[in-house]
């Protein structure tokens, strides 16, 4: 004999845009449009919950395919996700795009977060875990994400070295950087580094010239989302030739969820 189903109880959330949400608690159909927030789910032991992926959610390996690929993060196949029939779509500001979450949002549950810094990070793990029935996990992984960020803050503040003037670059034809404003930013200051494109805003495109102008002590080339390799070196140098250049690991950088347990002390050895 079947058993019925029982049904999920309303949980009334607030996400970081102001919005209030009532999530269905416990979500049992989860779909997540943020590589990061994939990767967090899965950490906090929700993978049998997520039903829907972009095709950018390449951590862990199995998300793609255990879960429906629904599109990317800034192009979603609707008819997909409304067969999944999700009880919970998570998304996040700035790597979805307004259009697609608006209209998911008039038929779909969606909590979106909106994350610049290490704490509103650490507020999106632990609010994730709240509404996705993992609290006491992710209090335990933002806790020890902040004690190992505390730990390089020491760190770099007992190194007494005034801090190194970095540009730090996303894109290639055009050139971008991440500047003021962007996690990535938020990144780069705990990690000791003074962003040489401050006076600038969220991505801006910049010049050569421009580059040569400011002279950063240091150039880092991200593996994503624009793949810099080895290759790409002697181009930056022969602009910046006094400028000490590191390709560096993108998603220590930029992902905002349970990754940032290894990024402290990568940083740590970047300096």
């Amino acid at each position: 004999m079947e058993l019925p189903t029982i049904p999920s109880l309303p949980l009334n959330v607030t996400d970081h845009m102001g919005r209030q949400v009532a999530v269905p608690f416990p979500p049992r159909r989860i779909v997540s449009l943020v590589p990061s927030q994939t990767e967090l789910l899965f950490d906090l032991g929700l993978g049998d919950k997520v039903v829907g992926v972009t095709k950018f959610c390449i951590h862990p390996a199995e998300a793609r395919t255990q879960a429906t690929v629904i599109g990317g993060t800034k192009n979603f196949d609707f008819e997909k996700i409304a067969a999944l029939r999700p009880d919970l779509i998570i998304g996040n500001k700035e790597e979805n795009y307004q259009d697609g979450i608006e209209h998911l949002a008039a038929t779909h549950t969606v909590w979106l977060s909106d994350i610049s810094n290490l704490p509103e990070a650490l507020d999106m793990i632990r609010r994730v875990g709240f509404i996705a029935g993992a609290k006491e996990k992710a209090d335990a992984l933002a806790a020890e994400i902040e004690t190992s960020f505390a730990g390089l803050a020491a760190a770099v503040s007992e190194a007494e070295k005034p801090p190194v003037s970095a540009a730090y670059f996303i894109w290639r034809k055009p050139y971008m950087v991440a500047a003021t404003g962007t996690f990535i930013d938020d990144m780069l200051r705990r990690a000791g580094f003074a962003n040489a494109f401050a006076t600038h805003s969220r991505y801006p495109e910049i010049s050569a010239e421009q580059l040569a102008k400011v002279a950063p002590q240091r150039i880092l080339l991200s593996s994503e989302p624009y793949p810099f390799g080895a290759k790409h070196v002697a181009e930056f140098q022969a602009m910046c030739p006094g400028a000490k250049i590191d390709i560096v690991d993108g998603e220590l950088f930029s992902w905002y969820g349970s990754r940032l347990r290894k990024s402290a002390e990568y940083f740590s050895q970047l300096r």
